[in-house]
């Protein structure tokens, strides 16, 4: 964990390392990179449904849904991929709100800890993600955890991508704010999520 976050490599359970683990992050684990899942799982289609299961009510439905589509959008900018909410049926990728134990292997662990996760590509579970409702959500900078940031990052799982050790990635694994007007990946995400889909199409 000390070397992932260019930590000084010394084995102990120091104030430094205690207080990076400390910070709120998304709940998958740490790799080098930017880096894809074993296997490298990916879609293979380009047009992906998605559903969200139910809503938090930290915010009102119609931000949550501009949140959820502005965050895939983030990926589809530089990818041929093409995102599809859908209402009443299947859909490929579900997202939820919930607290603790919610039907996985993974219970949340309450507020300001592991903030989401989200699974790889694949079927049943495959590309869903969970968001922690003892979380505090927000659309701003302050009083919580932002939406957006974290559904984008959880998105590039659900769309193939592992953490990244590049401090200045969407995939980087601890979360941080950044200004959400006119977001864009990083170099690093761009090229992780390029290796998976290819480039967008004119």
């Amino acid at each position: 964990m000390q070397k992932f976050f260019s930590m000084k490599v010394t084995g102990k359970l120091d104030t430094a390392t205690m207080n990076m683990m400390k910070t709120p992050r998304c709940g998958m684990p740490d790799v080098a990179a930017y880096s894809t899942f074993p296997r490298r799982p990916r879609w293979q289609k380009t047009s992906i449904t998605y559903r969200i299961v139910n809503y938090t009510p930290d915010l009102p439905a119609s931000v949550v849904d501009d949140s959820i589509q502005r965050a895939f959008n983030v990926w589809s900018q530089v990818t041929p991929l093409r995102f599809t909410k859908v209402n009443n049926r299947e859909a490929d990728i579900l997202i939820q709100f919930s607290a603790r134990g919610h039907g996985d292997q993974f219970p949340f662990d309450g507020p300001n800890g592991v903030l989401a996760h989200a699974y790889a590509p694949g079927p049943r579970i495959g590309g869903d993600a969970h968001f922690d409702e003892d979380e505090r959500w927000t659309n701003t900078f302050y009083l919580g955890f932002n939406l957006f940031l974290v559904a984008a990052h959880e998105f590039g799982h659900s769309l193939g991508l592992d953490h990244s050790t590049d401090r200045r990635a969407l995939m980087f694994p601890n979360y941080r704010y950044v200004d959400t007007n006119n977001f864009r990946l990083s170099r690093d995400d761009i090229n992780g999520i390029q290796s998976l889909y290819g480039r967008r199409r004119k």
